[in-house]
């Protein structure tokens, strides 16, 4: 299936509709078919753990919907797409934005029984809305994922899961500063109090309220809370969290617990809820709230649906007080989802409007909160069907009249940024932040890389001195066959470049080599400007040096060529100051790229 050929295609799940609400953004999946007059809100974990889940949770909205239940999810004050928010007040934020999560629901469906479908962190504020009273509360049912049970416990488990995290980025220990933080997000110190605070044992079930728990082997809390419940006469029901840890692990290998989300959607069937056909009950929601604007004081934030059949998400950032001069089209990594690693693409796209520059960022099909192609490849990094849905991105830049697109990407993102600009003669420019390729090496395996993360040379250098390496060695916590691959690999492959040259094009370094260079004369011949950015020491920048030579003394046959580097950063540009560094360079590049003499000349 062509490239040019996948927007025309109808998807049977359309992304989520989204609604704004209490400052922040939401995604409602309406029934199909034959309807409960039940409704499920997801209450999401907080940090890297909604990261990883947050895909499967939408696959999760489009199953129940299928089954003929609507759900809403929504992101918790201050996190994804969210607004900040603007004083510390403890987890009373994230209590009221659930409450009126759950009016959102019911004004969009009608339903007469909430079900509330909670994980980790989420599981704090619903204490509050199973103390509640109203028409649509206390809820019917409850579902618990993996529960936050004990606020000082959870806190230490983020910290230890911090530390691992930062050693698998190459972070020294302490990047993320002494508050309570994991992977670039930060947890306000009033919330990091309060979660302290928080203890299960002050959980009073409302004797309509039926429980679903669903409990890591690993955790003695889980299974702890199911026993409080039932003690307390609670009716529960009780199941293994089969894989959890491949759920929460990496949000680029995340992996969807379909055993557990089967049992949950029976679960939620099996509550004796009452029917209705189409039309009737729940109906499509159309007389609920329509999708509306975030109000940021300097930015206005529009989220919508856009592609053929309303097949992708995606978020409008604009200046609230000015006529954008210039668009930046910030692409997702991987399958983080289009607010960005460590939120980044929601700092960048709001600092951009500030700066009087618009962007629009978005999820690809099968990432995130946009649904997969029928019949598409599984993997869809580095696939050509990504450069439809850019394509269709600029599509709706250019009916909003937005001038002047900028695609901005990081590793995989940067790939598609350059090979979309190439793709698509509307694009004005190039920042590609930490690219490993630009053109896709046959002998590389997109599961293996996403999976195992080779490093450079250089990187493995560097960590083969450190003491905590070394400790890791003794212990067994290194794959040591599989890093000795990738030095090997790394070794093999120097060896190959050097004899490009004497092989011609025999040698596929060699051929790669010329499909490189052959795109970057087309974007110089279209006076295309290209930003290369590279955290040092970065394993893009050996494919650099095989394309370019050393230092990449090559890229000066290209005047629309620059290049930056960025000090004290990891390949996913986590730490803050290197974060707040890398905007000044996008905001840069793109005022220099759209300025009035640019355009003259």
């Amino acid at each position: 299936m062509s490239a040019a050929s996948l927007d025309t295609i109808r998807i049977p799940h359309p992304a989520g509709r989204p609604v704004t609400f209490e400052n922040t953004v939401g995604l409602f999946t309406p029934a199909q078919g034959a309807v409960t007059r039940a409704a499920v809100l997801f209450v999401s974990p907080w940090g890297l753990e909604e990261l990883c889940v947050h895909q499967a949770w939408r696959e999760l909205a489009d199953s129940l919907s299928a089954a003929g239940i609507a759900s809403l999810r929504y992101d918790h004050p201050g996190t994804g797409d969210a607004l900040d928010v603007s004083e510390p007040s403890g987890l009373d934020p994230f209590v009221t934005t659930a409450m009126a999560a759950a009016g959102c629901l019911r004004d969009l469906v009608g339903f007469d029984h909430l079900v509330v479908v909670t994980q980790g962190f989420g599981a704090l504020p619903v204490s509050a809305l199973l103390q509640a009273q109203g028409s649509m509360l206390p809820p019917a049912g409850v579902a618990f994922l993996a529960p936050v049970t004990n606020g000082r416990r959870y806190l230490r488990e983020l910290s230890l899961w911090s530390k691992v995290v930062d050693e698998a980025l190459g972070l020294p220990q302490g990047s993320g500063g002494s508050g309570t933080s994991i992977a670039g997000l930060v947890m306000e110190v009033s919330v990091a109090a309060a979660v302290r605070r928080a203890d299960a044992k002050a959980f009073k079930p409302s004797a309509s309220t039926r429980f679903f728990i669903a409990e890591r082997a690993q955790s003695d809390t889980d299974a702890a809370l199911s026993l409080q419940l039932q003690d307390a006469g609670a009716d529960v029901t009780r199941v293994d969290f089969e894989g959890y840890s491949n759920l929460v692990s990496n949000p680029i290998i995340a992996e969807t617990p379909v055993a557990v989300f089967k049992a949950l959607t029976a679960w939620i069937l099996g509550l004796d809820l009452p029917t209705a056909t189409l039309g009737q009950g729940q109906g499509q929601g159309q007389g609920g709230p329509s999708s509306g604007v975030l109000d940021g004081g300097d930015f206005m934030e529009c989220p919508m649906r856009f592609g053929a059949g309303d097949r992708l998400f995606g978020i409008l950032c604009t200046p609230a007080h000015s006529i954008p001069t210039g668009t930046a089209l910030l692409l997702g990594t991987g399958y983080d989802r289009q607010s960005g690693w460590a939120r980044s693409t929601v700092e960048t796209a709001r600092m951009l409007a500030s700066s009087g520059i618009a962007s629009f960022r978005f999820d690809a099909a099968g990432v995130a909160d946009s649904p997969p192609v029928p019949d598409g490849a599984r993997q869809v990094l580095y696939s050509p069907g990504q450069i439809a849905d850019a394509r269709a991105a600029l599509d709706r830049i250019e009916a909003i009249g937005l001038p002047d697109p900028v695609v901005v990407g990081r590793c995989s993102g940067a790939y598609l940024a350059f090979n979309a600009a190439l793709a698509d003669p509307r694009c004005r420019g190039v920042i590609a932040i930490n690219i490993l390729t630009f053109a896709w090496d046959p002998r590389d395996d997109v599961d293996q890389m996403v999976r195992y993360n080779p490093r450079s040379l250089a990187d493995y250098k560097r960590r083969a001195f450190r003491v905590e390496t070394a400790y890791r060695l003794i212990s067994g916590k290194i794959d040591v066959p599989r890093a000795a691959g990738n030095i090997v690999k790394i070794v093999v492959r120097r060896v190959f470049r050097t004899a490009a040259p004497v092989m011609g094009s025999l040698s596929i370094d060699a051929r790669l080599r010329k499909a490189v260079h052959r795109a970057f004369r087309q974007l110089c011949e279209r006076h295309v400007p290209i930003l290369l950015v590279y955290s040092v020491g970065d394993i893009g920048l050996a494919r650099l040096r095989q394309h370019f030579g050393r230092e990449g003394k090559l890229l000066a046959r290209y005047p629309n060529v620059s290049r930056l580097m960025l000090p004290d950063a990891d390949h996913n540009v986590t730490p803050p100051a290197a974060r707040a560094l890398l905007r000044e360079h996008i905001r840069d590049a793109i005022l220099a790229i759209t300025s009035p003499k640019r355009k003259a000349s």
